[in-house]
């Protein structure tokens, strides 16, 4: 039988302008750079990550247990692990020692709500709407030099985990009419002689827009996950920039599979094919600066253990969360797994989290980012003494 243990084994084997103050000057500090992934709906981490070597894992899933061999065999990480089948570039990544799959992680929340849960993950807080300020944000603002474009949202909005006194930009594809160059030129010309603040914004936006279009961004609609690879290389057109962001954050949509989740076709392999090529294309674009990059993708809360009535999964707790990147010490999985027998569940449904997902965003930030431990404790991550940030996350 599986007992609850320590497992960090090793592999075998958009045309339209918005308007962000993003200013494209003075090249930032460090090379270093961090893109986050939202994963909106709550992911199915017993999908993505299937512990296979758990003797309860095919009773406890039934019709949506995946293969250790056949046609839609799920791919091998370790004795214990497996990769959907969804995934083979992230599988990749994994045997290049480039993705760090965490299993059995979570956020301080406990409970079953989309919002709330959103909220904790976003704020870093130990409860749901304890503060209005973003963790990612927060880290931001302390780093030496901090301007403007220090972050980007690849979004109409900022995000949560974004929003505070650090000011970031924005980037969104947009179904408007292109603007003709002719009309910008007066526009722009217009604001240089009325208002330099509209001037200052038009141009920032004008060359924020440059950046996304080079990456074949015009077109794009929405940010569920079919346009998750175009988005994907629009931030590694901004974070590759000499002059541009640090980090960036990007949302997905579509983890919510209460019916029909399936396993060969459904909502959940769609969402997970393309968060697949999303994150390829992203490694791609980003050419030689991957090697300085971390890609953080996280969830709000996982799925319960088995299956409903509709072939879905519903709200639950303990999830899984992935950490890629050239500087990661990839190639291994994270996880103090707890077992899936009934009596190791939580609240007798639920895979039951033993890894704080706070953790790993602190080892993240102080490690790559340097972002000072006292910025950690008590700004980004407020009532968090307690959990420590993990070490070993990235290559020295």
């Amino acid at each position: 039988m599986l007992n609850r243990r320590h497992l960090l084994a090793g592999a075998t084997g958009a045309t339209a302008l918005s308007f962000p103050v993003f200013a494209f000057g003075q090249a930032q500090a460090t090379d270093k750079r961090l893109l986050i992934i939202i994963l909106r709906g709550g992911m199915d981490g017993l999908a993505a990550i299937a512990p296979l070597g758990d003797p309860a894992y095919a009773n406890a899933r039934g019709r949506l247990a995946l293969q250790r061999s056949g046609q839609n065999a799920a791919l091998a990480l370790d004795s214990t692990f497996a990769l959907n089948p969804k995934l083979p570039k992230m599988h990749a990544l994994y045997r290049a020692g480039e993705l760090l799959p965490i299993h059995a992680c979570a956020t301080a929340y406990r409970e079953r709500s989309h919002f709330d849960a959103q909220n904790v993950l976003e704020t870093g807080a130990s409860a749901p709407f304890a503060r209005t300020e973003g963790w990612l944000n927060k880290a931001l603002g302390a780093l030496p030099n901090s301007r403007p474009e220090m972050g980007m949202a690849l979004s109409a909005q900022a995000p949560l985990i974004l929003r505070g006194p650090a000011n970031v930009a924005t980037w969104s594809p947009s179904t408007l009419p292109n603007v003709d160059d002719d009309t910008m030129a007066r526009l722009l010309a217009l604001y240089e002689a009325r208002d330099p603040a509209l001037a200052h914004a038009l141009t920032s936006a004008m060359s924020a827009n440059g950046v996304a279009m080079d990456s074949g961004a015009g077109g794009m609609t929405g940010a569920g996950p079919r346009s998750i690879t175009p988005i994907a290389q629009v931030a590694a057109r901004f974070l590759k920039d000499d002059h541009g962001p640090i980090a960036a954050v990007m949302e997905m949509s579509g983890w919510d599979t209460h019916a029909n989740q399936g396993i060969e076709q459904g909502p959940l392999v769609r969402a997970l094919t393309a968060l697949d090529e999303g994150l390829d294309a992203f490694r791609t674009e980003m050419g030689p600066a991957w090697s300085n990059t971390v890609v953080i993708i996280a969830t709000e809360f996982g799925r319960t253990v088995a299956p409903n009535g509709a072939n879905g999964t519903d709200h639950g707790t303990g999830m899984a969360a992935f950490v890629a990147g050239g500087a990661v010490r990839g190639g291994r999985v994270l996880a103090d797994w707890p077992g899936l027998g009934h009596a190791a569940l939580y609240q007798g449904r639920d895979l039951r989290p033993t890894t704080d997902l706070r953790g790993v965003f602190k080892g993240v930030l102080a490690g790559h980012l340097r972002v000072p431990n006292a910025v950690l404790e008590h700004d980004a991550f407020p009532d968090s003494g307690s959990v420590r940030g993990i070490q070993d996350l990235l290559h020295a």
